[in-house]
């Protein structure tokens, strides 16, 4: 966490996902934030489901110890009209969760209106939106790929600017 001795938090942002799980990870320094890397972890379509959920564990791992984040930030699920889908993707989340608590770095979930209310300004604002207002906010020439890398990176500025906040250094 952001002290008077370390001025700056590495967050790892975490779009969950079976098929496709984008991470971000930023430098969050007093109020700005530099983008330190960023893509995702694939598993193949045919491969089986378990074996998948083993994949997405076993690079998380990698991806935490490798990244060294102090925090991590993951979105919490939405079940929207597809609930076999949401259901993988919860098992999905379940081993990243894993995995993170296992490295013994803190887990800090956000909802996507959260993330949206926290980037944009504005909780019913657009993927578009969000993807854009990240663009702007850590001054990138072109707008993060794939689209849940992209996804992550908000999120993890989502806990930037949450865990800054006069409120939450109030509370520790």
């Amino acid at each position: 966490m952001f002290s008077e001795v370390n001025p700056f938090m590495r967050i790892l942002g975490i779009d969950p996902g079976y098929g496709i799980t984008g991470f971000g990870l930023i430098e969050a320094h007093r109020g700005s934030c530099t983008l330190v890397r960023y893509g995702a972890i694939t598993t193949p379509p045919g491969a089986d489901f378990s074996a998948r959920l083993e994949m997405i564990y076993e690079d998380m791992r990698q991806l935490l110890e490798l990244a060294k984040p102090d925090a991590v930030a993951i979105e919490e699920l939405f079940f929207g009209q597809n609930v076999t889908t949401g259901i993988g993707v919860a098992q999905s989340r379940g081993v990243i969760l894993l995995a993170i608590r296992q490295a013994g770095v803190p887990v800090f979930s956000y909802k996507p209106m959260q993330v949206k209310q926290s980037v944009v300004g504005y909780g019913n604002a657009t993927k578009h939106q969000v993807q854009d207002m990240t663009k702007r906010i850590l001054r990138l020439e072109r707008l993060p790929k794939p689209d849940d890398a992209a996804d992550a990176i908000a999120i993890a500025l989502c806990h930037a600017r949450s865990s800054t906040s006069l409120l939450s250094r109030i509370q520790t």
